[in-house]
């Protein structure tokens, strides 16, 4: 009669070990490269918002200033906190926005800081270009 070992040799559990490693090691740049790309949604609608805001005031005001009434104020966060919108330019005929990544987004160098102004043109810092990060 055989006598047969139950349970898991040395050899299986080490395969099972290098086999998980090697779908982590795939797997998690994965997602977090789909994360940050995920996150830059949360730019444009934050730029977008802010220069509602701004156009509401130059159609009350006649002006995008905040000297002329304009109560739009800045810097502001985003609505997750991945940005940061702030308006280097505001003046009373123009404004220029830019969003900065907060946090862990800073590891996006594709699309980078997002520009709107006031002539509707979207801009990015990064090394894409701005219709590839504005576009999805």
């Amino acid at each position: 009669m055989r006598n047969y070992s139950r349970g898991v040799t040395l050899m299986e559990l080490l395969v099972v070990m290098t086999v998980l490693g090697i779908l982590a090691a795939i797997a998690i740049p994965t997602y977090r490269n789909y994360v940050i790309r995920a996150n830059r949604s949360d730019a444009k609608t934050a730029l977008l918002a802010a220069a509602g805001v701004l156009e509401r005031c130059f159609t009350q005001f006649n002006s995008y200033a905040a000297a002329d009434g304009c109560t739009a104020t800045f810097p502001v966060a985003s609505t997750n906190g991945i940005y940061r919108v702030t308006a280097p330019t505001q003046t009373s005929i123009a404004f220029a926005l830019t969003a900065a990544p907060q946090g862990g987004q800073t590891a996006d160098t594709d699309c980078g800081n997002f520009t709107l102004n006031s002539a509707n043109v979207r801009g990015v810092s990064g090394t894409k270009t701005a219709q590839q990060c504005w576009g999805r």
